[in-house]
């Protein structure tokens, strides 16, 4: 795993846990498979940049707040 993929994973699992937000919520608001988040989460995944942004709104935080 990346550090830019670790960091990201960290971020998303940080902001989500901090918004008390379970995955399955993240995924229906930034509109991508509950799986697909704990991929993300885990390092497993690598997200585009337009799934990035996706997280980013659910989360209510900029896309700089992630990476």
């Amino acid at each position: 795993m990346t550090k830019a993929r670790k960091k990201f994973a960290e971020n998303v699992r940080r902001l989500r846990r901090a918004k008390d937000m379970s995955q399955e919520d993240l995924a229906f608001k930034a509109e991508i498979d509950r799986t697909y988040v704990s991929g993300i989460e885990r390092g497993i995944k690598n997200p585009s940049l337009d799934v990035m942004e996706r997280i980013a709104k659910a989360l209510d935080v900029k896309i700089e707040d992630l990476v």
